[in-house]
């Protein structure tokens, strides 16, 4: 009976704090609905059950009523989905945000109201007196570095607050070396592809698959957002997205898309890992079951320590550990004020504000939107720091990367938003390189040509943040999982007439059968056919497929990418679309069009 009041508790507090992000922070956060497939008779009534009793405790703060489909219903909203079996769905409401902008909207809103932010700063070690009444020692501060200068300086408080998810073990070790480990990591990795693999707005979720882990599958940012595993990890500021967590999800997400639709491998556009901070409670007697929950916790030192939870409910857990200091501290303060306040950006916001951003600045409908999306009421300075274009439309608003509506001047805003690295705008400000981490990777030497004239980098300076920013990318946003899927030693899978098939359109580029292409043969077929690329995108075209990097692509190589995308480990490859095109303007002698996004091989 307390187990399922405490359960209770748990969902009516996370509710009403969804209730109340929608409200803060109107232009970051949105209801979804979420379809749950049902593929046996008895499970229909069953989560129906479930469902309903979340739409009871949620009460008044009940986002929408949730519904049951029929099949031929479930399929025109979801006509992905796989038909087999299936014998109707589930829809319910949950809220679904810009994890990233509601983090610094958090942050500014805080310095808005006199909080003192310190960006980029790491605690060296914790300062402590001993307390004249009892003799013991207390924390009363911490010794701080910044991270980008190296600088240290003390921080004096009468209370310091531990609150550092993952790493909260850490800090509890600098209090006392004997203090066990109470934070038990795990890893969670999403994978982001095309958008065309989910409906524009209605997300899916699988509540048991093959080995009892949850996956979703929503629209996120007009591509598709999938995951999430959940293993054992060790604690790293740096988490990797393994292969085979990769494929754990594409398998399931295959088990639930019809036939028709081909998951490929290829089309993981970046992948990350998270660190979940599970915890046990060091005032339970219990101190090995994970806590549900999150836990505040006060140490002998004074020291305060707030662990667990999740996204949703940060605000409770906020005013609960600052209630616990108040208390134990003797600070003064009156009862919490955060329920309502509204977040930077969200005050001035309405949905049809991004008309005025077209409107009044002369900015593309999709870029607007995206504007008014993500800073809310702020999107107009961003839209008055975008340069002219020289265009006709749109008249301002250069855009870093051309398939996002991501423009130039939120690099500059980003700077006026504390960012200090490449990496904060393309992970921290913009969500560039969670969607598409070859796009991200094109648009960093602008990115960092605008931070450096901003910043005054000196060259080694933008130099180093190019590397950091491309290591980031490959390492833990999975571009290297993706670039592995083509490698030198990639196996050749074609039949003998799969074989010659791609032989012979390899040597309408290798007139003098040399073995290998160079540029200079790409661009002497595409001048015969009337297509222009630049140079140094040519360039880049060949880099993707010349794996051993001799500045030619050899028939081996050719075909080495041509097995892969077949068995769908690559997908969207611009050689293979360009000759394939180019091979087909040939025969038919009539010039095509070349898209680094679209068409089959």
């Amino acid at each position: 009976m307390l187990c399922l009041s405490l359960c209770y508790m748990m969902v009516k507090e996370a509710l009403h704090e969804r209730s109340n992000l929608l409200d803060i922070a109107p232009h970051l956060s949105a209801p979804l609905p979420i379809m749950l497939p049902v593929y046996k008779w008895w499970q229909l009534p069953y989560y129906w059950a479930g469902i309903k009793m979340y739409d009871l405790v949620a009460g008044v703060q009940c986002l929408k009523s949730s519904y049951v489909l029929s099949k031929k219903k479930a399929l025109e909203l979801f006509p992905m989905l796989k038909k087999d079996k299936l014998v109707g769905a589930i829809v319910y409401y949950d809220g679904q945000h810009n994890d990233a902008r509601m983090n610094l909207a958090i942050a500014l809103t805080a310095a808005r109201h006199g909080a003192a932010m310190a960006n980029y700063t790491e605690v060296v070690h914790l300062l402590k007196k001993t307390d004249a009444g009892t003799g013991k020692e207390k924390v009363c501060g911490a010794r701080c570095r910044d991270v980008v200068t190296g600088n240290e300086f003390d921080v004096r408080a009468k209370c310091v607050i531990n609150a550092t998810g993952p790493f909260t073990d850490s800090l509890r070790k600098m209090d006392d070396v004997k203090n066990a480990n109470i934070c038990q990591p795990s890893a969670g990795v999403h994978i982001v592809i095309p958008g065309y693999y989910s409906p524009d707005n209605m997300g899916l979720l699988d509540p048991a698959t093959s080995d009892g882990r949850v996956i979703f599958f929503l629209p996120w940012e007009k591509m598709t957002i999938a995951g999430t595993t959940d293993t054992p990890t060790e604690v790293t500021a740096h988490p990797i997205p393994m292969e085979e967590d990769i494929n754990f999800i594409l398998n399931e997400v295959r088990n639930y898309l019809s036939p028709d639709v081909e998951v490929r491998r290829g089309d993981v556009l970046a992948a990350w890992s998270g660190i979940r901070p599970l915890v046990t409670d060091p005032n339970s007697k219990d101190t090995q079951s994970i806590c549900r929950n999150h836990i505040v916790h006060i140490s002998d030192s004074g020291l305060l320590h707030t662990c667990g939870g999740k996204w949703t409910t940060y605000r409770s857990m906020a005013e609960e550990t600052l209630d616990a200091a108040v208390s134990a501290h003797g600070l003064g303060g009156g009862p919490s004020k955060t329920v309502g306040l509204m977040l930077e950006g969200g005050k001035d916001w309405s949905p049809t504000m991004y008309i005025r951003l077209v409107q009044d600045y002369g900015l593309e409908n999709e870029v607007a939107q995206h504007l008014a999306a993500t800073y809310g009421g702020k999107a107009f300075e961003v839209a008055k720091m975008a340069r002219v274009t020289g265009k006709r439309w749109p008249i301002v608003g250069k855009r870093l990367v051309s398939e996002f509506p991501y423009i130039e001047s939120e690099v500059r805003y980003a700077v006026k938003e504390y960012a200090c690295t490449a990496i904060d705008v393309i992970a921290r400000r913009t969500r560039l390189g969670f969607l598409n981490v070859q796009a991200a990777d094109e648009a960093l030497p602008r990115i960092v040509e605008i931070m450096g004239k901003m910043l005054d980098w000196s060259e080694q300076k933008r130099t180093e943040e190019l590397e950091a920013a491309k290591k980031f990318l490959y390492f833990e946003m999975g571009y290297r999982s993706r670039s592995e899927q083509l490698t030198n030693t990639s196996e050749i899978t074609l039949d003998t007439q799969e074989v010659a098939r791609y032989t012979k359109r390899f040597h309408k580029f290798d007139k003098d059968s040399k073995g290998f292409i160079t540029t200079v043969d790409v661009q002497r077929v595409l001048q015969n056919i009337g297509v222009q690329i630049d140079e140094n995108a040519l360039h880049e075209i060949l880099n993707e497929v010349d794996l051993n990097k001799n500045g030619q692509v050899e028939l081996n190589e050719f075909l080495q990418l041509m097995s892969a995308v077949q068995k769908g480990q690559v997908s969207d490859n611009r050689l293979a679309i360009l000759m394939k095109t180019a091979e087909e303007s040939l025969d038919l002698r009539g010039p095509v069009s070349v898209d680094r996004s679209g068409g089959g091989v």
